[in-house]
């Protein structure tokens, strides 16, 4: 029995894999850094209308979910190329201890939403005072 190959077919399988397809998009990519007494997070959105992102904590598990939609809505256009990933796009990010979940702030701008997670207060590195002993020193001999 011959079989016919297609050596672009399993490149087709692998790129739909890593890239996503319109039907399953990928995963936010993401960036994360500190910034003073802050960790960042920016995740990249572009075309995404900033009243579909849903961000919420629970349990120091923070969910951020956006959706894209097509921009060709059907009625008399045809479309020709679909490259760009439509649908809903979902993330987890777990929040260590040390962090505070309850003053995230975070905004949109150009496609990227750019999270700011504090450090907890508890966390952050102190200063303890030492007090000098009242009273006179007393010397031992031995």
């Amino acid at each position: 029995m011959l079989m016919r190959t297609d050596p672009f077919r399993e490149l087709d399988r692998l790129t739909q894999q890593v890239l996503g397809t319109a039907a399953r998009p990928t995963a936010m990519p993401m960036d994360a850094f500190r910034e003073g007494d802050a960790f960042v997070v920016e995740l990249d959105l572009p075309g995404v209308d900033p009243e579909s992102i849903d961000l919420d904590v629970d349990r120091n598990v923070l969910n951020v979910r956006a959706e894209r939609r097509t921009t060709a809505s059907g009625g008399d256009s045809d479309v020709v190329i679909a490259e760009r990933p439509a649908g809903s796009f979902s993330r987890q990010l777990f929040l260590g201890e040390a962090l505070d979940p309850d003053r995230i702030q975070a905004s949109y701008e150009a496609g990227v939403l750019r999270l700011s997670i504090p450090v907890a207060e508890e966390a952050k590195p102190r200063k303890i005072q030492i007090k000098a002993a009242d009273g006179p020193r007393k010397e031992i001999n031995a």
